[in-house]
């Protein structure tokens, strides 16, 4: 089956601050044009999704790799999957430390154990079997994630917890305070295989080792070149209440279409739990899904030599790339 492809990527959904709204829409940007430049190399979309989210790793201004936020006790606690959807082949790592690139290591994981997810200690032992470098933990540690630790500092419940309630609810938008700047991308290459990949540092304050959808397959990220492929953001354990990613991908089975399967799993997330977040989604033939039920998701996706990106709801740019 020859299809488009194309690669999407998201930065995170939030709402309440736009301190980083401008930094944020630009890191998606470029991760975007990243993917798609690797998906033009090896018409690989695995390829892609990895280039697309090692590209938000690397930027302090994202919860993911460098940049991710602190737990309570004030370190870095990393999660990440990828999800070949032709195989339905996949590995993920959680509560890793001094990884820059946990994406990476969790696509190690796929290829060369027999495992989908390793944690913590024994996840940084085979990191050092395999020749993932370690680095400094201060190399990963940004001043805007010591900001928010300090701010949060005291005040865990209100966080962590009633942060992610709805602020404004009407019949057509739901608000939620609160940051999930967690990371991911999708992609289908010309062959019209589809993968997907999640990372994160999680919650700032978050107790040490937690672990929210974003490493879970089926939660935070799925993918299935039968159907389609998704990437997850927003509060981890409303995610995981509701499998989001696989809900999506079963209303999608059911003919309904990426965008549609998108906001119906979403306003049932919120309305069975009253968590807020968002997605994004392709089906194998390149067509696009993405909603965030926050003021504010970082997005970004190539089609055609055409990057689409946005920030705010229902406003779209385009742009050629070069």
């Amino acid at each position: 089956m020859s299809v488009a492809p194309v690669v999407i990527v998201h930065g995170g959904a939030w709402s309440g601050g736009t301190g980083q709204c401008d930094a944020r829409a630009e890191g998606a940007k470029q991760a975007a044009i990243a993917g798609w430049a690797r998906l033009k190399e090896t018409e690989n979309s695995m390829d892609a999704v990895e280039a697309a989210v090692r590209a938000l790793e690397d930027d302090p201004i994202f919860d993911a790799g460098t940049g991710s936020v602190l737990n309570d006790a004030g370190k870095i606690e990393m999660d990440a999957a990828i999800m070949d959807g032709t195989t339905l082949n996949s590995g993920a790592v959680a509560c890793v430390q001094n990884i820059k690139n946990p994406v990476t290591l969790a696509r190690k994981v796929m290829e060369n154990t027999h495992h989908c997810l390793l944690v913590g200690e024994g996840a940084n032992e085979f990191a050092e079997k395999i020749g993932i470098p370690v680095v400094p933990t201060e190399e990963l540690v940004s001043e805007l994630s010591t900001n928010k630790l300090k701010f949060c500092e005291g005040n865990y419940d209100d966080r962590v917890g009633h942060a992610f309630k709805a602020t404004n609810i009407n019949k057509h938008k739901k608000h939620a305070q609160g940051e999930h700047d967690t990371v991911g991308a999708v992609a289908v290459d010309p062959h019209g295989n589809v993968a997907a990949a999640t990372s994160t540092g999680g919650i700032t304050a978050k107790m040490v080792g937690r672990v929210g959808d974003s490493p879970l397959i089926g939660l935070g990220c799925y993918g299935d070149s039968d159907t389609g492929g998704v990437s997850c953001t927003g509060h981890g354990e409303s995610i995981m209440k509701v499998h989001l990613a696989s809900r999506i991908i079963m209303y999608m089975e059911t003919g309904m279409s990426a965008q549609d399967a998108t906001e119906l799993a979403l306003d049932y997330m919120y309305r069975r739990t009253e968590g807020a977040g968002g997605a994004i989604v392709l089906d194998n033939k390149g067509n696009v899904g993405l909603h965030f039920t926050t003021d504010f998701m970082a997005w970004a996706y190539v089609k055609d030599d055409v990057m689409h990106h946005g920030l705010v709801p229902d406003t779209i740019h385009q742009v050629a790339v070069e």
